[in-house]
């Protein structure tokens, strides 16, 4: 929802109202889609939204695996302020699924990873859960994986070695369980991350640079300047998707990162989360500062 601005405790007329399918897997496989990749969506879904959400995920011809279940998918709405330029994400907690429901998507993920070039475990848990369920999945993948998660479950599954592992710094400090405020922190942090499994580790924050760890050592990675920022919700997940997408094709880890950046950037121009254009992206390429750290 866009509104021209926004006064709590008052009547607020938006200015415009748009409905996708959205949340963080099904944002990285939009924009896989989007980039001319084939990408297949492994989730969970039930109710009303699953029925559109397969609708659109047909529009745009990308598949999507979504395992029935009984509990309604939730429905979130991010509110845009132009006059503040603030975003405000209002989310409902994931409901539960039941241990047969996630028997049938550890089934189905098993059926989608066995043909893939590389996958993205992405989001956070429904209730009930298991918090080994990521270390679950890789222990069942061939291929190179992306880890954009926190906590419990992100801790859990680096001893299986994902190529990345990706969270912001705010999501780094809780599944450390200590505050990040100096870099110095920050970077303790990423070598208990990387010793723990990840190959490479990748925190960012927000607008500014990111930092990476890997084999090849310390990295500060830029974003392209950008005259205007429309909606930043799923640049994370545009990231993830753009560096699974350019893993895909062979480049390495920083030029995979490189480009995952730029379609970060280029998603924060864009209203709807994942819906990308690549030839725009592409742009923004060499746009992205890559120095030692």
């Amino acid at each position: 929802m866009r509104f021209a601005g926004i006064e709590i405790g008052e009547v607020n007329r938006a200015t415009e109202v748009r409905c996708c399918a959205s949340g963080k897997v099904l944002n990285v496989a939009v924009a896989l889609g989007t980039l001319g990749g084939v990408s297949r969506a492994v989730t969970v879904m039930g109710g009303a939204a699953a029925g559109w959400a397969a609708a659109e995920f047909r529009g745009l011809g990308i598949d999507l695996v979504a395992v029935p279940t009984i509990a309604d998918t939730r429905c979130c709405t991010t509110l845009l302020d132009e006059a503040t330029g603030r975003t405000t994400e209002l989310v409902e907690n994931a409901p539960p699924i039941t241990p047969d429901e996630l028997a049938r998507f550890v089934a189905a993920y098993e059926g989608a990873v066995a043909v893939a070039a590389a996958v993205v475990l992405s989001g956070s848990l429904p209730a009930g859960t298991p918090t080994t369920i990521y270390r679950d999945l890789l222990e069942r993948t061939p291929c190179p994986a992306i880890v954009d998660a926190r906590g419990p479950e992100l801790l859990a599954a680096l001893p299986c070695r994902p190529l990345l592992v990706k969270p912001n710094r705010e999501e780094l400090a809780r599944t450390v369980g200590r505050p990040l405020g100096a870099e110095a922190d920050l970077r303790g942090a990423m070598e208990e991350i990387r010793a723990q499994g990840a190959e490479w580790v990748l925190v960012t924050d927000g607008a500014k640079p990111a930092l990476a760890l890997g084999p090849a050592g310390w990295f500060r990675i830029a974003p392209p300047r950008l005259d205007r920022v429309v909606n930043p919700i799923g640049c994370g997940d545009c990231l993830a998707a753009g560096f699974a997408e350019a893993t895909s094709r062979g480049l390495e880890p920083l030029d995979a990162i490189r480009f995952g950046v730029a379609c970060a950037a280029f998603n924060c121009g864009t209203l709807l989360a994942g819906r990308l254009e690549r030839a725009a992206v592409e742009t923004l390429v060499s746009d992205v500062r890559i120095e030692p750290a």
